[in-house]
């Protein structure tokens, strides 16, 4: 099964694919780690954004997409951007997407616990979070 971690920090979403099959993790190189975006108060740009992600799931053959789950309300809460980012992810036809809770996440990661750090695996060290809802995921 191959996934897409998404975690959304500002005016970006961070992305990690993640393939398991037969019980092991494979990492497949992606063109692109993260997409930002620079107007997201424009539509244009909202639409940009939603195109450009949808192409590289189709590019990928991702099947599921899985957004770690943000506050909506408190000191730690997602900003707006964010949320029109979410959004526009889970409008895209033909994606499965999943907004996996940090308490889903914790207990999965209790249960399969990682045996590596994204650094050791050739990804980016601000893809570590996308990774961990991707692999988190994937052990559910």
């Amino acid at each position: 099964m191959k996934v897409c971690g998404v975690e959304l920090k500002g005016n970006e979403a961070i992305i990690c694919l993640v393939n398991k099959s037969d019980g092991m993790i494979d990492l497949p190189d992606c063109r692109v780690a993260k997409f930002d975006i620079t107007e997201p108060s424009k539509t244009e740009s909202i639409r940009d954004f939603q195109f450009k992600f949808k192409k590289l799931m189709q590019d990928y053959q991702i099947e599921t997409v899985v957004i770690k789950e943000r506050l909506m309300k408190g000191k730690f809460a997602g900003g707006a951007v964010g949320f029109k980012l979410e959004a526009a992810i889970q409008l895209i036809d033909d994606i499965e997407v999943e907004v996996l809770t940090a308490a889903d996440q914790k207990a999965s990661l209790k249960r399969a616990p990682e045996m590596v750090r994204v650094k050791e695996i050739g990804l980016k060290g601000y893809q570590q979070e996308a990774y961990e809802a991707a692999y988190a995921f994937l052990n559910l």
